[in-house]
């Protein structure tokens, strides 16, 4: 009896310390157990950050609810009320009015991208050599607008931005400061379809007028200082709430601009992730993350072209984002690693 006793005790200090030391016991994640709700921009040239921020978040144990997509608004104002956690897809300074509005109850946090994202508005190359064209402002003289115009109304066809990107609101202020109301129609229909066409009328030899950012496949498929230059302002002028960031829209190093530093009107963008607040605050872990996480210009670029050339569905992102987390395992391990410690 005595000697079962001593088995039994053996077997249950073994069967004790074989649990203390298993493998699931060691790899306790800090999101195990927790739901996410992730948000992704209407404009699909994010979409690719989006989902290696959902496999990084997954890789930690979180489970993740979406990534739904929404306008800047509709975002904004879900992140705030905690009915979204994040997203990858914050544009600063473009952003800084939704965020001011929604002060204490989110924040930005870490950097996508750091002062790589450019916007502006650019024709093609041939148009400008041939007609002297370098100043947005220029498009005020009739001869030039009527270059630009496929409807015969006498004003220039500019694709713009779509209603609740933000950038709409950029453009519209400075169509008006530049005086550009009555010799430019801009276009705000879907982008990618309004891009699909002004390339096809650019491949056809036709005048192209457009707005666009960076990173997006647009630029790689109209390579600026080959098929496009960057358009100059005569002075900065953007919208009551980003006055202060006129001082900074002259960008050096543009490559398709005649000036350098060259006069682009817009700040370079910072791309952040944006968090609520108490959600940052509850997980130290994904706070971390997002702190520590980027991702190269050059490898979204490539990855919006793929895009382009139809390369675009769910499983197609997907595969995407795993072959560069794939291409990227040191730095992506070296994320999840320091976000692990930091909830300890």
């Amino acid at each position: 009896m005595a000697r079962s006793k001593f088995v039994f005790g053996l077997g249950l200090a073994v069967a004790t310390m074989a649990l203390s030391a298993s493998p699931l016991w060691a790899q306790s994640l800090p999101g195990e157990g927790k739901t996410v709700k992730m948000g992704q921009p209407t404009w699909d040239t994010e979409w690719f950050q989006a989902q290696i921020y959902k496999k990084a978040m997954e890789a930690l144990g979180y489970t993740v609810e979406g990534p739904t997509a929404l306008d800047n608004p509709p975002f904004y104002q879900a992140v705030a009320q905690g009915d979204m956690d994040f997203w990858a897809s914050g544009w600063f300074p473009l952003h800084n009015t939704y965020l001011e509005d929604i002060k204490g109850k989110a924040s930005s946090v870490g950097f996508v991208a750091k002062g790589g994202a450019l916007q502006g508005y650019l024709i093609d190359k041939k148009t400008a050599e041939e007609h002297n064209i370098r100043l947005i402002d220029d498009f005020k003289k009739p001869e030039v607008a009527k270059l630009f115009d496929s409807n015969g109304d006498g004003k220039a066809d500019l694709v713009a931005c779509p209603p609740g990107w933000g950038c709409e609101l950029t453009i519209t202020h400075q169509m008006e400061a530049y005086g550009l109301g009555e010799s430019v129609n801009a276009i705000q229909a879907a982008y990618s379809v309004s891009m699909a066409d002004a390339i096809s009328r650019y491949e056809q030899g036709q005048p192209i007028f457009f707005y666009t950012w960076t990173p997006n496949w647009t630029v790689g498929m109209l390579k600026p200082d080959e098929d496009v230059v960057w358009l100059e302002v005569s002075q900065p002028s953007l919208p009551e709430e980003q006055k202060d960031m006129e001082a900074h829209t002259a960008i050096p190093g543009v490559k398709g601009c005649a000036s350098d530093p060259c006069q682009m009107g817009w700040p370079a963008n910072d791309i952040q992730v944006v968090a609520n607040q108490q959600f940052l605050d509850e997980n130290p872990a994904a706070k971390k993350l997002f702190e520590v996480m980027s991702i190269p210009l050059e490898d979204i670029f490539a990855q919006n072209a793929q895009m382009y050339e139809g390369a675009d569905k769910p499983a197609d992102l997907e595969r995407q984002a795993d072959e560069w987390i794939k291409a990227n395992e040191q730095a992506f391990d070296g994320w999840i690693e320091a976000a692990k410690q930091a909830a300890n």
